[in-house]
This record gives structure tokens, C-alpha cells and sequence, in this order.
């Protein structure tokens, strides 16, 4: 009823052929990109600490710092530091907006590799980003 392949496919597995570039697995690519978000978040969290200190924030920053140096194994985030000479100071309700979508995106990773901790982390930093946006927004209306 059909016919036989003759020729070779051009569709070729890696199945028992060495390869050149590294693999990594589900599990190491989920923890690459959770590092990713909270790092991102911790930026942003430390600008915002610049602008407006206080110590929730101050919390939020170095429980973000223990996570991603857990995720990276033990090296610490890179730290940003108050920038000086900046031509415009950063409004807050932007970075917070950024800082509720970034722990937003960590959360969702967070949750599909079932980190609870810092799925936790994220969670409450959405709570605590939100708060801070809350009366900025009823006062805008």
C-alpha cells in the first residue's frame, strides 16, 4: 500500500553522536532563568531603595540577594549601587510597576520548577510593590 523509503533521511538524530555545544537540563534552564528575574528584580528593588529607603525594602533586597546566589551556587548578584550623576531621577511608581511584572515573571518560573521559597519570595514582593503602588493610584483619580 506505500511505499518504501529508498533514500536516507535528512532528518538525522543526535542519538549516539557526540556534540560540540553543552546541554542543560529542564531543571538547570528553569534556575538559569528564575536567577534571571530575581537578579532583575533585585536592580530594581536597589534603585528603589535610592529613591525612597526603607526597610521593607531593605529586607526584600537581601532575601533576593540569598536566592539568587542559591540559584547560581553560591555566587552573589551583582549589586548596584546609588547612581550618581543620573540626568533625571527614576519615578517610583514606574520601578514599582517593573519591579510587581519582574516578580510576577519570577513567580510563574518559580512555580513551575516547585521552588516554594522562592516562589514565597516572589509572591510577597508582588504584596509589597503593590502596596507601595496603592495610594499613588487612588491619588491619581
Amino acid at each position: 500500500m506505500y511505499e518504501p523509503i529508498r533514500t536516507r533521511s535528512v532528518h538525522s538524530t543526535m542519538a549516539g553522536s557526540s556534540s560540540d555545544f553543552p546541554h542543560r537540563s529542564r531543571e538547570e534552564e528553569l534556575d538559569i532563568q528564575l536567577a534571571g528575574h530575581l537578579a532583575a528584580l533585585l536592580a530594581v528593588t536597589d534603585e528603589l531603595r535610592g529613591l525612597a529607603p526603607s526597610a521593607e525594602l531593605d529586607e526584600g533586597a537581601e532575601r533576593l540577594a540569598q536566592q539568587v546566589a542559591r540559584l547560581r551556587g553560591g555566587l552573589p548578584p551583582v549589586r548596584s549601587t546609588a547612581s550618581t550623576g543620573t540626568a533625571r531621577p527614576a519615578d517610583p511608581a514606574v520601578l514599582h510597576r517593573r519591579a510587581h511584572a519582574l516578580a510576577g515573571r519570577a513567580l510563574v518560573v518559580a512555580a513551575s520548577r516547585a521552588d516554594t521559597a522562592a516562589a514565597i519570595l516572589a509572591a510577597q514582593q508582588m504584596d509589597v510593590h503593590t502596596a507601595a503602588l496603592e495610594p499613588r493610584e487612588l491619588a491619581s483619580r
